[in-house]
């Protein structure tokens, strides 16, 4: 029999057990009636960032506080899977959702530690507190954790579960979810990911800081390591490959994402138009938006603007280093100082910063991020061989130890010591034919200069403009038979709008009377006044307004004639689209259609064609005789270097503003419009004979020459009501015998000369006697 002390101790004891499993099951209940729904669970919809996708469906962009791509849980491949369950939660599927085991085990090891070593939380705790709680270490919060992941385990299923932790849980970087992660750590997809790199993913969960790979890559390891010995106890892999695997090296991606093609430019303009509508939720909502973009037109642009810009550069002399650093900064630890150096200096895609370690009069050595020691010689200092010194020297482009400099490599992987252009550039095409935009680059590197020039750059377009006055002049009844005088010419402020301007040609020759086709071909810029003289600045500043053009960017005054005024390279192309489709204008347009996460349509562009809807804007007429005169500033005119390319479809007009400000190309073929620009932002001069043929050009050939190289030779169709008729091409007027032969609006005819009569063809009276 029981002592009665001893007696009284158990039923006090058990007294206060069953008050205090009642108290603790009355708070269970009144917290329980508190706790959230599971709804966000239950209907899960995590924040994932806006996405910007090409034509093709690649993605081009990401917007977002939270990187995340959303998987089902039989994307997650098996290795994941159990390197996750080894780090985090082993016994996931046999609990309940408190494991009460892994309690007891972390309270043995904080015990015999003495502090908090080990965690008790399960996969479905962190659920819920990800999902519900805050991160407070408090008893209250834990009480709630572990009756949340009760109730969670009681309505979702094992795998459910699974599939939320593995898509919520951030992982470093600003992933979310291990899908996010495998990109932006390893550039891969889950199921491309190894057994190597999965432990190293499972391993960030518990402290993302500090075992992030590329902050922390020591760390990183140790807990790599951790990870692959718990699965080896688990038996998910072998001791071989636990031996193998700790060896395994695992490079890590230091850049945070990687897209398909170089589209900065367009995808920024794509978040302006969604933020527009949508504000703050265009960084959660799961967004996607589909451009018209093409990957091998935006590739192609992208290549021929930067591979251009930078030819141009070397022409202009090498400016010297960009700083000058301290080797000493940090003594004997050099790597340190270099390190540090390069941390604020962004690379440039393929062009990198490097510090020149030191130097010979044929060779020099540098540092590029991460420890890579670069030699560069022979070919790859031609642009700076005059500027390089062992020695500290006065002239400020001298290259000597310490120098940041930059550096590329060309096709045949030799380094060169180059520079990042100041100059600035843009292309952007187009269909004509529905105005959707296949190109588009803004300038030289968006993350140097995020001003998008194609559609912010107001510039003038200099010659570039002078078809839009020649279409206006056919309309006027001049024709490309029609001679003109190229003579020199002067006016007063009056008729300028500024001050007294005797201007000149290009070459500063003048070519006496010509042929208007020729006229243009050669850009002729008296000629070209005198045509505005002739047809009226008002019907002219009207007249250019169908095309797209706003009259109040472009002074009635005789200038006009020489593209004085303001124009953006998008401007250009929807006006050039209008020869290119016989007609008919159309508005450029990037955006197919917005989609939600789910891929229901919230918007969708249905362009009006130049065969449906489109409002004709001049004659089809016009535009194919302005394209037949733009052919000719090809095949033998400003821009004959563009023969090269082997096509006869390609029309187009040089531009060139004074003293080298501007330099334009705008050209098309029937199936493509496409407009390059380069000048500097704080207008300056490029150089002198910097023109649009020399600086501009190239760039549109570049691209144009890649994308049409498999297209066939197109056909501009010969409108009804055109006719030809063999000239004098030092009159303009019909003969017999006449050396050319020439297109014609057939009320348009030229005068018939006395020694050519022409019975089968009626010429309009008011026309047979007029000669310009």
């Amino acid at each position: 029999m029981l002592p009665r002390w001893l007696f009284r101790s158990l039923i006090t004891l058990a007294a206060l057990s069953l008050i205090g499993i009642l108290l603790v099951g009355f708070a269970a209940m009144v917290t329980f009636s508190t706790l959230p729904s599971l709804g966000a669970l239950t209907d899960y919809r995590p924040k994932i960032p806006l996405r910007v996708y090409s034509d093709e469906g690649l993605l081009i962009g990401e917007f977002g506080t939270e990187r995340r791509d959303v998987v089902t849980i039989d994307e997650v491949p098996e290795r994941l899977k159990q390197a996750i369950l080894a780090a985090e939660d082993d016994r996931f599927y046999e609990h309940g959702g408190v494991d009460y085991m892994g309690v007891l085990r972390a309270a043995y090891s904080n015990f015999s530690a003495g502090g908090v070593r080990q965690g008790a939380s399960t996969i479905t705790m962190q659920v819920a507190r990800n999902f519900f709680l805050t991160r407070e270490k408090t008893l209250t919060r834990k009480f709630s954790e572990a009756l949340l992941a009760f109730k969670i385990e009681h309505n979702l299923s094992k795998d459910k579960i699974l599939e939320l932790y593995i898509n919520q849980i951030y992982l470093g970087q600003r992933s979310y979810g291990f899908a996010a992660a495998a990109q932006i750590y390893f550039g891969k997809s889950l199921q491309e990911i190894d057994i190597a790199e999965a432990a190293m993913l499972a391993g960030l969960p518990k402290a993302p800081s500090t075992f992030n790979p590329v902050v922390n890559p020591k760390r990183a390891k140790t807990r790599q390591l951790y990870v692959l010995g718990r699965m080896h106890r688990l038996n998910h892999i072998s001791s071989q490959e636990l031996r193998q695997l700790e060896e395994q090296s695992i490079p890590i991606k230091r850049q945070i994402r990687t897209y398909a093609m170089q589209a900065d430019y367009v995808a920024e303009m794509a978040r302006q138009v969604v933020y527009e509508r949508y504000q703050e939720e265009t960084y959660s909502k799961g967004i996607n938006v589909y451009t018209t973009i093409r990957q091998l037109d935006q590739q192609a642009a992208y290549q021929s603007l930067r591979k251009n810009v930078i030819e141009y550069d070397k022409r202009r002399g090498y400016r010297g280093p960009e700083a000058q650093i301290d080797l000493l900064k940090n003594g004997v630890n050099q790597e340190k100082t270099l390190d540090d150096a390069l941390d604020n200096v962004r690379n440039s895609d393929d062009i990198y910063a490097a510090i020149v370690l030191s130097v010979a009069s044929d060779s020099i050595q540098a540092y590029r991020k991460d420890g890579e020691i670069i030699q560069i010689t022979s070919d790859g200092l031609k642009f700076v061989q005059r500027f390089l010194s062992d020695k500290d020297n006065s002239d400020s482009r001298t290259i000597n130890p310490g120098a940041l400099i930059r550096i590329q490599k060309d096709e045949q992987d030799i380094w060169h010591v180059v520079q990042l252009p100041k100059v600035e550039a843009a292309l952007v095409s187009i269909n004509p034919h529905d105005g959707a935009i296949r190109a588009l680059i803004g300038g030289f590197d968006f993350h140097q200069n995020q001003f998008n020039h194609v559609t912010q750059a107001w510039r003038q377009p200099g010659s570039s403009f002078k078809p839009f006055i020649y279409s206006a002049s056919l309309e006027k009844g001049f024709t490309p038979a029609t001679i003109i005088n190229d003579a020199p010419l002067s006016f007063s402020a009056a008729q300028t709008g500024s001050a007294l301007w005797e201007p000149r040609n290009f070459d500063g020759k003048y070519g006496g009377p010509m042929r208007m086709r020729t006229a243009l071909a050669k850009s002729k810029n008296l000629a070209s006044i005198r045509v505005l003289q002739a047809i009226g600045l008002q019907y002219a500043l009207d007249y250019i307004t169908r095309f797209g053009f706003e009259a109040e960017r472009h002074p009635p005054y005789l200038p006009m004639a020489l593209g004085s005024g303001s124009v953006t390279p998008m401007q250009m192309a929807a006006g050039y689209a209008v020869f290119a489709n016989g007609g008919f204008h159309v508005a450029p347009y990037f955006i197919k259609r917005i989609e939600d996460e789910r891929g229901n349509i919230l918007e969708e562009v249905h362009p009006i064609t130049a065969t449906q809807g489109a409002k004709r804007v001049i004659d089809p007429r016009n535009a194919f005789v302005m394209t037949n005169m733009m052919q000719d500033v090809i095949q033998s005119g400003t821009a004959v270097r563009a023969r090269q390319l082997g096509r006869t479809d390609l029309a187009g007009k040089t531009g060139t503003t004074s003293n080298f400000i501007d330099a334009w190309f705008c050209g098309f073929q029937n199936d493509l419009v496409a407009i390059a620009w380069t000048g500097y932002d704080n207008p300056q001069s490029l150089g002198n004979n910097e023109t649009g043929g020399r600086v501009a050009l190239p760039i549109w050939m570049g691209y144009m020459g890649e994308v049409l190289k498999d297209e066939p030779m197109a056909e501009y169709t010969r409108p009804e009501g055109i006719v030809t008729a063999r000239i004098n091409p030092q009159t303009g007027l019909r003969e017999s015998a006449g050396e050319i032969s020439e297109y014609f609006l057939h009320e348009q005819l030229p005068p018939i000369s006395e020694s050519y009569i022409d019975n089968s063809v009626k010429v309009p009276e008011n026309l047979k006697d007029q000669l310009f």
